[in-house]
């Protein structure tokens, strides 16, 4: 495929997350050619050009966002970032890869649909995590109806001692929007809707805690901390997930807890004909024949390429066909208002009843 043909990339944020894009759109050469990178951090973003063979680096994210040589930019930023990029990049007629969560909160996810609704242009949340080879054979079983009727589902992540970035914007609610329920709780959420399908969620049972940041305990090796900093989000939440037919989710996340587990997440499908199980790389289906429970052991495909791979492709593809991405502006907005909502139904210890309101 020759340039021309090529989808133009500029990269926003040359940190860790905009290092891994560079790395997998590097793979996508007859697709891809990354054109552009920039970060706040100005010599960061030269030393990730130097290194993936990127030709320009401005100086701003405006500067980057005006290129008319632009088609597409990924948005990988701090959380507080994500909006007002994300609504200045659709706006200038660029199709947007935004990382996740979406928005700090619901009030600017709502600006990111409404933009991406004018503009028309393609806005993808890369959530990796259902794209991997394990939760696509769930999914595949779950199309096929071999669970039934998905009545009940429990999806979680548990970290031992996991707190990035102590002090950092990790830690600062008015920069991250909160704790482990936005940084990973939000992955967790978007796989329990993966698997249960269109269902439009309508009220919000939940609670926070913060029993180990305020005292400086469970840090993890993500980030540096700043000590001078302040630790003001929670370090464990809980939810209670209800839909319109009736069903539930149920949501349980930390970043640092005193249990027999080191960073793994959980996935527990309960449907009317069978189950599924998910416990970090390991997943099995489960039903009951001859009167007896029975279980099958997912196995991996040989040389599977990965799911970052099968995301960036999609958006690709998204963007060449004019198709809806399966994590949309809508699904990160709906992924916004319940995590709103845990914190709201935490903050007052009631249920929170969901407003669809765009």
């Amino acid at each position: 495929m020759s340039t021309m043909n090529k989808i133009r990339l500029g990269v926003i944020g040359a940190g860790n997350i905009g290092n891994v894009h560079m790395t997998i759109f590097k793979q996508l050469p007859d697709d891809v050619i990354i054109t552009a990178t920039t970060d706040m951090y100005l010599p960061l973003a030269e030393k990730r050009a130097a290194e993936h063979g990127i030709p320009k680096v401005c100086k701003t994210a405006d500067e980057l966002i005006a290129d008319p040589d632009i088609d597409a930019v990924v948005i990988g930023v701090p959380n507080q970032w994500h909006a007002p990029i994300a609504v200045k990049a659709l706006q200038a007629g660029k199709h947007v890869l935004l990382e996740k969560p979406m928005a700090i909160d619901v009030a600017s996810a709502r600006e990111i649909v409404r933009a991406q609704r004018e503009s028309g242009k393609v806005l993808m949340i890369p959530h990796q995590m259902r794209w991997e080879w394990l939760p696509l054979q769930v999914k595949e079983q779950v199309d096929k109806g071999a669970l039934g009727h998905i009545y009940n589902a429990k999806v979680g992540w548990f970290r031992r001692k996991g707190i990035p970035g102590w002090g950092t914007w990790f830690t600062k609610r008015e920069e991250s929007g909160g704790g482990p329920l936005i940084d990973i709780g939000v992955h967790m959420l978007d796989l329990g809707f993966f698997f249960m399908g269109d269902r439009k969620p309508v009220s919000v049972y939940g609670s926070t805690y913060a029993e180990f940041g305020p005292k400086k305990r469970g840090i993890g090796t993500w980030g540096t901390p700043n000590w001078d900093g302040h630790f003001d989000v929670e370090d464990l939440a809980t939810a209670l997930i209800k839909m319109d037919d009736g069903s539930t989710l149920s949501l349980e996340v930390s970043w640092a807890v005193h249990m027999d587990t080191d960073s793994q997440h959980f996935i527990h499908l309960m449907g009317s004909d069978g189950g599924a199980s998910i416990r970090g790389n390991q997943g099995k289906l489960l039903t009951e024949s001859f009167d007896r429970a029975t279980e099958v052991t997912l196995t991996p495909p040989a040389n599977d390429e990965g799911g970052r791979i099968r995301v960036s492709r999609h958006f690709i593809e998204c963007i060449r066909e004019g198709k809806q991405p399966t994590t949309s502006a809508m699904a990160g907005f709906t992924n916004n208002l319940i995590l709103d909502a845990i914190y709201e139904s935490s903050r007052t210890g009631h249920e929170v009843i969901l407003d669809w309101s765009i």
